[in-house]
């Protein structure tokens, strides 16, 4: 089998994928500053003590507290707080833990409360990551890890892995790691110690030594809590663990961890240090080796394999939930037992890698096809113990139940890698509004040219979808590609990325740096932030508009001139109310009233000798439209005096002048339903004829600037003519009539 070990490191985490014939079986991914890491040593405080669950919680500087169970404390806790409590308290003359004597063991029944107190400091280290809402678990048995053997303080006993199955060997470790290791220090020989020489195994051991010395100095200068011994490359720590002699290679794509592995590699294998190799393309490593689309495949709710099978995978807070479903198989047997006993053998090898590839951990369920055989469900069994051997994480398999669930137990350790095959929409960042995909060449030019031309940048790599890198190298030198390396200068190269959404991309400087290029018009923040500041100000309008509206109305009413009541419509006021009446029968009643007040006005004026002069002075000085026998309306010539308009007829309102207009048209209509042998058209016709000495008036006055009431004529035809109600001085009554020059008769 051919295993390969690819690592891509980038700016925020790395990640490592484990390939077996090319097939994903385990991915790690870490961030690079990530704090509170497994193996992490920490001088903290206890904070409270819970004789409950026989337990305390410690301050390690976590949001939440880190918890401490008593077991955890190790069975020579008496002698590290016993240790630890020197060191603290005399940093200038700390003790030697080779020159000691241990204390007996405590007992593994005792309480919490008999060894600790709280406030008390003591060194923890992390054995398992914050996980949830939960905080880190703690253990006060320090450990140092090494390729061929771990290291135990306050321990005096050598241990040797399992997986050594040769006595022999046994006996040789046994006795070259007594001989060598210092006094109070236990060891647990790994299973890649065997057949190493005494010098090899004599190195490392120093260097967990120093280790141990270098932690101790650390923890006398720090105040808790405080972080005093990390590993000094993770990467290189993550290796240790899958590192494997088998490995045919192992690809990094980053120099200087690409040199860190060489030193390891050649250390623990120096036979193998041609294993290594550095990865230069421009291709990102994960899609050169097609990781980029196993891991889209592998991760999610709903993992497909062979011949249309699949299960589902759902993650809860106390387990974790799988369900084998047979889909539409293309190849299934005719028989139904032997149909489901091949589903259940293939879905055990998808599941075998899910848990390792997911690094899922806790209790696992799984809801496998019902089987009627007990020979079948024993096969499955264990069929699924076997894959399962090959787990580095501690696990434990129950046979299936009556139910057709089998249950798992693994090791826990970390959070569960869980990667979302879902991709926010690159054009509107989950906005729900695009750009226009056909403009998305313009944008990346625009990004290009930026970076060319006002940036100065060069030797940078912009990566996009591959069917947008596809595009724009179509046609070769005439491609889309072409014409902007020769425009820019060729500073430039456009690569594929699988890992990128359709419309998404990315550009690196050639110091491996992501550039961050969104601006507010990608996002679409700023015409969504235009909309919004739109919609809010016209809210605000509408709401200050309607108080003003509401306070005009009255000011309105308030400057239209009061009209005294006629006798009819003081009795209808004083009657009961009517029914409403309809427009035309509104405007004939109106027209009536608007007739009588003029007769009357007539009468009036008829009965002294100045009424007619002071008619004409009236109509003069109102500049109003009088009428005639004429059939063609000529409008009146106005004195000089009269074309200036007064301070309140410019201020008067456009509905107050347009309710003038109207009641102008209605009295003129009902002046001309007067027949001439009307009793109250000889004292009009007495106006008219004193009249006639200034008919000449308009050919001799110069022209001023007409009044906009003037400008609109009536037509020959002989239609409503416009009409000013006016106030006469002596009488100091309403006086309504029709003036000459400017009424056609029918």
């Amino acid at each position: 089998m051919k295993s390969e070990l690819i690592v891509d490191v980038k700016a925020s985490e790395v990640q490592i994928a484990l390939l077996e014939d090319s097939r994903l079986v385990s991915l790690q991914k870490e961030a690079r500053n990530i704090a509170y890491a497994v193996g992490d040593i920490y001088l903290a405080k206890v904070k409270k003590l819970m004789p409950g669950l026989n337990a305390a919680f410690v301050n390690v500087g976590y949001e939440k507290d880190a918890f401490l169970h008593y077991l955890d404390l190790g069975s020579h806790f008496a002698s590290y707080s016993d240790f630890v409590q020197q060191t603290l308290d005399n940093p200038k003359n700390p003790p030697v833990l080779s020159k000691m004597k241990l204390k007996p063991e405590i007992p593994k029944t005792g309480s919490v409360s008999d060894v600790l107190e709280t406030g008390r400091q003591m060194l923890v280290q992390i054995v398992k990551e914050p996980i949830s809402s939960k905080g880190p678990r703690l253990t006060s048995e320090i450990t140092f890890t090494g390729r061929y053997m771990v290291l135990i303080p306050f321990c005096d006993k050598i241990s040797i892995s399992q997986k050594i199955t040769s006595t022999e060997e046994k006996v040789r470790l046994r006795q070259l790691m007594a001989s060598i290791k210092p006094k109070n220090f236990g060891v647990i020989i790994r299973t890649s110690a065997e057949g190493k020489r005494v010098a090899e195994l004599n190195n490392e051991l120093n260097t967990l030594v120093q280790c141990w010395n270098d932690m101790l100095e650390k923890a006398r200068r720090a105040e808790p809590p405080a972080l005093i011994f990390e590993e000094e490359s993770r990467i290189v720590g993550m290796l240790r663990d899958v590192f494997s002699p088998s490995f045919e290679s192992i690809v990094v794509n980053d120099p200087e961890v690409f040199r860190q592995i060489q030193k390891y590699v050649q250390l623990i294998a120096p036979d193998r240090v041609d294993i290594v190799k550095l990865y230069q393309d421009d291709v990102p490593v994960f899609d050169h080796y097609g990781i980029t689309r196993q891991i889209k495949s592998s991760f999610g709710k709903t993992v497909s394999f062979r011949s249309g099978a699949y299960i589902i995978i759902e993650h809860t807070e106390a387990l974790h939930v799988i369900d084998v479903n047979s889909g539409n198989r293309s190849r299934a047997s005719a028989d139904q037992e032997s149909n489901a006993l091949e589903v259940n053998l293939r879905a055990a090898d998808e599941i075998a890698r899910q848990l390792r590839l997911r690094d899922m951990g806790g209790i696992i369920v799984v809801d496998f096809i019902d089987m009627a055989k007990a020979e079948h469900r024993q096969e499955l069994y264990d069929h699924m113990r076997e894959i399962m051997a090959n787990d580095r994480a501690r696990h434990n398999i129950l046979p299936l139940s009556k139910f057709g669930l089998m249950q798992i137990t693994r090791q826990r350790v970390r959070p569960v890698l869980d990667i979302h095959t879902e991709e926010v929409c690159p054009s509107c960042f989950g906005r729900g509004e695009v750009q226009p995909s056909l403009l998305f060449t313009d944008t990346l030019y625009d990004k290009l040219d930026t970076l060319v031309n006002h940036m100065g940048l060069s030797d940078f790599v912009m990566y996009v979808h591959p069917y947008v890198e596809g595009y724009l190298k179509r046609g070769w030198l005439m491609s889309i590609y072409a014409k902007w390396r020769r425009r820019l200068g060729g500073k430039f190269k456009i690569v594929a990325d699988e890992s990128l959404a359709y419309l998404q991309y990315r550009v690196v400087n050639r110091d491996g740096k992501e550039l961050d290029l969104k601006e507010a018009k990608d996002m679409n923040a700023s015409t969504a932030e235009k909309r919004e500041l739109k919609n809010s100000r016209q809210d605000t309008d509408l709401a200050a508009d309607k108080p003003a509206q509401r306070k005009k109305k009255p000011d309105a009413d308030a400057a239209t001139p009061v009209r005294e009541e006629s006798p009819r419509e003081e009795a209808a006021s004083d009657s009961e109310p009517v029914a409403p009446m309809s427009k035309s029968k509104k405007r004939r009643e109106r027209r009536k009233k608007a007739a009588e007040n003029a007769a009357l006005a007539a009468l009036k004026a008829a009965e002294t000798p100045a009424s007619a002069s002071s008619v004409r002075e009236s109509a003069q000085s109102s500049g109003s439209i009088v009428a005639s026998d004429n059939v063609t309306p000529v409008v009146e010539p106005e004195v000089e005096n009269a074309e200036v308009e007064t301070s309140a007829e410019k201020d008067e309102a456009p509905a107050k002048k347009s309710r003038r207009r109207r009641s102008k048209a209605k009295v003129e209509n009902e002046t001309e339903a007067f027949s001439p042998e009307s009793p109250v058209s000889e004292p009009i016709a007495e106006v008219l004829s004193s009249e006639s000495e200034t008919e000449a008036a308009p050919e001799s006055a110069p022209k001023k600037r007409r009044r906009s009431r003037a400008k609109k004529t009536l037509p020959a035809t002989g239609a409503e003519a416009n009409a000013t109600p006016e106030t006469s001085a002596e009488a100091g009554s309403v006086l309504l009539l029709p003036p000459a020059d400017s009424v056609t008769e029918e």
